[in-house]
C-alpha cells in the first residue's frame, strides 16, 4: 500500500483544542472511580486530539515520515474524583514555560457536579522520535525537524541517582533494594506495554507505578483487598510524575524499584518508582517517577474521604512491625 498522505503546513499547535471523552470502563476498579492510570490515560487522549487539530496526526507521522510520538513525561494532579459515567471536558493549549523546539503541553480535565469543576491539571511533554523501521515514506519536513530525535530521553525534575549495584550478582533484585525502605521486582517487557513496535511506552510506565504500589504493600502485609477488608479503606492518589529517561525495549528485562521517600504528617506517603535494563553489561535507567498517595474510607457506592494513618499503615510504609 502506498502512502500518500502529507504535512504541507506548519502544524497550528497554538490554538487550544477542546475534546470530551468518558474513562474507560476498565478503570473503574473499585466502585466507580476511576484510578489515576486511567486519569493519564484520558490525558493521553487529549494531547493526541491536540496533535491531530493541529495538523499533526500520528498516524500519518508515522506512516509518512516515521516519526513515532510518544510521551517522555507526564507530571498530573488529580484535584477531584472522575467516576464511570463522567464525561471529560478536556482543554490543551502549550504549556507557558514551552520553549522553541519543544513540544510541551498544559492539559486541563473538568467535569460536572452542581458547578464545572476543574478536576485535573497536567504538564506533558511529547517528542517524536525518528524511526528507520520499515523505510520508504517521506524525508522529516523542516517544519516538523526541531521536533524529531534520534533517541527519546527527557531531563528528570530531581536527580534519580545511580545504585550502587553489581549488575553480575545472583540476584540483581536484591542488590537493587539493600540498604532501602524499598520493593524491587524482575518483568519482561511485552509486546503490549510498547508500540511502534519495539520501545515501551508511557502507558506501559503506568501500569508499572500501579503495580508497583500493589507489590509494595502486598509485601509489607497492608494489600489493596486487606485493607478493604479490615477496614474499608482504599488508596488515593493526589499526584503521579513519570519521565522516561532512556529506550527500554520489547522483550528487555525491566527491574523496577519502588522507595518510599517521605510519610507527610500521617496523611500521605510519596514514592519513587525508578526503572533499569541491563544492557551490554551495564545497568541502564529508562524512568524515574513520583506518585502520592492517601487513603480513604468508602463511606457509600459514591462517596469517600480521607484518613489519617493507623499505626499499621505507618509501621508498614517505614518497614517496620506494628
Amino acid at each position: 500500500m502506498t502512502v500518500t498522505a502529507s504535512l504541507n503546513t506548519s502544524p497550528d499547535l497554538l490554538t487550544p483544542s477542546r475534546l470530551e471523552i468518558r474513562p474507560r470502563y476498565e478503570g473503574s476498579n473499585i466502585c466507580t472511580w476511576i484510578g489515576f492510570k486511567h486519569v493519564n490515560y484520558l490525558v493521553e487522549e487529549a494531547v493526541n486530539n491536540h496533535l491531530r487539530s493541529g495538523g499533526l496526526p500520528p498516524g500519518t507521522l508515522y506512516e509518512v515520515y516515521g516519526l513515532c510520538v510518544d510521551i517522555v513525561d507526564i507530571d498530573t494532579r488529580i484535584l477531584h474524583a472522575f467516576h464511570i459515567d463522567d464525561v471529560a471536558i478536556a482543554e490543551v493549549k502549550p504549556a507557558r514555560k514551552a520553549k522553541d523546539g519543544e513540544l510541551l503541553f498544559s492539559v486541563v480535565l473538568q467535569v460536572q457536579r452542581e458547578t464545572l469543576l476543574k478536576a485535573v491539571t497536567s504538564t506533558v511533554r511529547v517528542q517524536l522520535r525518528h524511526d528507520p523501521r520499515g523505510g520508504g515514506g517521506e524525508p522529516v519536513p523542516a517544519t516538523l525537524a526541531p521536533y524529531a530525535v534520534e533517541r527519546l530521553g527527557a531531563v528528570p525534575a530531581w536527580e534519580p541517582g545511580t545504585p550502587d549495584a553489581d549488575v553480575n550478582a545472583d540476584d540483581l533484585v536484591k542488590e537493587l533494594t539493600a540498604g532501602k525502605n524499598a520493593y524491587a521486582w524482575k518483568f519482561r517487557i511485552p509486546y503490549w506495554y510498547c508500540h511502534y513496535t519495539e520501545r515501551m511506552q508511557m502507558s506501559g510506565y503506568l501500569r508499572m507505578m500501579e503495580e508497583a504500589k500493589d507489590r509494595f504493600v502486598a509485601d509489607r502485609g497492608v494489600s489493596i483487598k486487606t485493607l478493604l477488608d479490615e477496614q474499608n479503606w482504599i488508596p488515593v492518589v493526589p499526584h503521579s510524575r513519570i519521565t522516561v529517561l532512556d529506550e527500554a525495549r520489547m522483550e528487555e528485562d525491566l527491574y523496577t524499584v519502588f522507595t518510599v521517600e517521605e510519610i507527610f504528617k500521617g496523611i500521605t506517603y510519596t514514592s519513587r518508582m525508578d526503572t533499569y535494563v541491563v544492557r551490554d553489561g551495564k545497568l541502564l535507567q529508562t524512568s524515574t517517577g513520583l506518585i502520592t498517595h492517601g487513603y480513604a474510607v468508602i463511606e457509600n457506592r459514591r462517596d469517600w474521604s480521607l484518613v489519617n494513618f493507623d499505626d499499621r499503615m505507618n509501621a508498614a510504609l517505614e518497614g517496620r512491625s506494628a
